[in-house]
């Protein structure tokens, strides 16, 4: 005779173990969206300021603090990344310089909170990035691909 499983028995989620997944699953694909961005001919570099979101204006981003695994993490800006790369239509002729700077958040799911659109509204309106790409995981079988959406398209201001 087979013993039936007792359904009120739940299997336990061990939460710590998850969420070390969870970061190391979003470090990968941080990875991924830089190397992506460096093959197309942008100059990457990790963003380290944010918006105050009371004072509405630009501070550097404040340092995270591990205790318990004695680290001090550094790149907590928002957006992640801020990507330069000369215009295309340069004149010759002249001396000056033209570049494309944009802002690239990294979310596997595509989605920002309410907070973080504030911000990407804030940084357009001020004009320090011209434009802010959200870079999204895309599977396509069995691999991860990076999908980059226009902020601006995806939650147009009316």
């Amino acid at each position: 005779m087979k013993k039936e499983k007792n359904p009120e028995i739940k299997k336990k989620i061990n939460y710590s173990s998850q969420g070390k997944k969870n970061r190391a699953a979003g470090q990968r694909f941080e990875a991924k969206v830089r190397e992506n961005l460096e093959s197309m001919g942008w100059i990457v570099d990790k963003w380290t300021n944010t918006v105050d979101y009371k004072k509405w204006k630009l501070v550097p981003a404040k340092r995270k603090y591990n205790p318990y695994s004695k680290i001090m993490i550094i790149g907590t800006g928002f957006p992640d990344f801020i990507c330069i790369k000369h215009k295309q239509e340069r004149n010759p002729g002249k001396n000056e310089k033209n570049f494309d700077i944009i802002g690239v958040e990294v979310k596997r799911n595509g989605y920002l909170d309410k907070v973080e659109r504030g911000m990407c509204f804030w940084l357009i309106e001020n004009n320090i990035f011209s434009r802010i790409l959200i870079a999204k995981s895309k599977k396509t079988g069995r691999k991860i691909e990076v999908e980059y959406v226009d902020f601006e398209k995806k939650y147009n201001k009316t």
